[in-house]
């Protein structure tokens, strides 16, 4: 039995084990990464998918006959909005765009940066009929997710 033991000890303490497990771990290591690749890959390709399906829709422009439309005077703004607001539901807004008439939801986040005059405000201060400049990035669902939203005076003042 002492012998046995012995062997076993002798396998398990040898080079050509140690190495064997070592290539074992590396297997599973690059099993692992490349098991993240694929998913890091469907995901961004089934969100690029979504978006470009649904494009049109998103923006409220419905689907364009022919390629592309024909028209690219179409494409609304969609990293953004500039007009006033007619809806408030936070996390969200609605806010009817000047440029081109349409209405835009906007996402605000707690990382969106909100300003009034050059200060900092939260989305509870902001009231029905305020004048905002959006600029932010467009997601999957046709929302506007709001990096900065700033408060500017209504376009009559401006006159």
């Amino acid at each position: 039995m002492e012998k046995i033991e012995q062997k076993i000890k002798t396998v398990f303490a040898s080079k050509m084990f140690m190495g064997f497990l070592y290539g074992i771990g590396i297997a599973v290591a690059a099993l692992v990464i490349f098991s993240a690749g694929i998913n890091v890959g469907f995901r961004k390709a089934s969100f690029g998918q979504a978006w470009g399906e649904h494009y049109y829709e998103n923006f409220g422009m419905g689907r364009p006959a022919g390629f592309m439309g024909g028209n690219m005077a179409l494409f609304p703004n969609a990293h953004g909005a500039i007009g006033k607001i007619i809806k408030i539901q936070l996390p969200t807004i609605i806010v009817r765009d000047d440029k081109d008439r349409k209405e835009k939801v906007v996402l605000l986040s707690s990382d969106t940066k909100i300003e009034n005059a050059g200060v900092d405000i939260k989305s509870t201060d902001l009231k029905l009929d305020d004048y905002v400049v959006v600029i932010g990035s467009p997601n999957t669902t046709g929302q506007v997710e709001a990096k900065l939203l700033r408060l500017v005076p209504a376009p009559e003042l401006l006159k």
